[in-house]
């Protein structure tokens, strides 16, 4: 792999929920290692008001959050991407196009808060569920020796991570 900081594209179908949310999470624990990105295949046109709210309690900038098409990290002047990540089912089932660099991929799967019914509370519940799966498994990411490990052994790694988020990733380093 090229030296880093290392270009993370988050990827899900509408760009307005659990992308933006990782995105947000990664420039922020892994602001020293990392440039994150997201991106949807058919994004939105506005970042979902419960995530723009949680972006403003844990003081993040929510203007500087939008939903983007997958198309601009595909052409011509888009960053080299180091490592994709899909972080919902619909987006990991579908055509990606080709990425400029050749990215390690990995499927982080995370329930789709949008899709929660019930009260207010319960709704909320279900954003909060999400923002601590994709922090659990990007505090992961963010910890791995990713110099010093061959890229089969990193692929499993991530891997590894999208299946359970698993400490035990970084005890066998």
């Amino acid at each position: 792999m090229r030296a880093g900081p290392y270009n993370v594209l988050f990827l899900c179908t509408g760009n307005s929920s659990r992308s933006i949310m990782a995105e947000a999470i990664l420039s922020r624990f892994g602001a020293d290692k990392f440039n994150s990105f997201s991106a949807g295949s058919r994004p939105k046109s506005y970042v979902h008001p419960l995530v723009l709210q949680k972006l403003k309690n844990l003081n993040y900038r929510p203007d500087i959050f939008r939903p983007k098409s997958w198309e601009e990290f595909s052409g011509r002047d888009a960053p080299e991407l180091d490592f994709v990540f899909t972080v919902c089912d619909n987006a990991a089932n579908e055509v990606c196009p080709i990425w400029p660099g050749q990215p390690i991929t990995a499927h982080w799967s995370v329930p789709d808060p949008t899709a929660a019914r019930g009260t207010g509370a319960e709704v909320a519940f279900a954003f909060d569920n999400a923002w601590r799966m994709l922090q659990n498994r990007i505090t992961l990411f963010c910890n791995l020796p990713i110099d010093k490990l061959d890229r089969l052994s990193l692929q499993n790694r991530l891997d590894e991570i999208g299946r359970n988020g698993s400490m035990r990733l970084l005890w066998s380093i």
